[in-house]
């Protein structure tokens, strides 16, 4: 099978074997967020996926 290219340039995985990924809704239209959830958007956050997963959006 092969790897979902969009899906895995979005993905980063550390030397540790974590997947990291950016918060989903931070492209444009933040003026009226709060400084506190603009500053909590603009961290990456640990995604846990199943094996089934890993191996289908991932390559090995």
């Amino acid at each position: 099978m092969k790897t979902n290219k969009s899906y895995s340039k979005r993905l980063r995985v550390t030397r540790n074997g974590k997947i990291l990924a950016r918060v989903p809704g931070q492209n444009h239209f933040n003026a009226k967020q709060s400084g506190s959830s603009r500053m909590r958007h603009s961290r990456a956050v640990s995604i846990n996926m199943s094996v089934k997963d890993r191996s289908r959006f991932l390559p090995s």
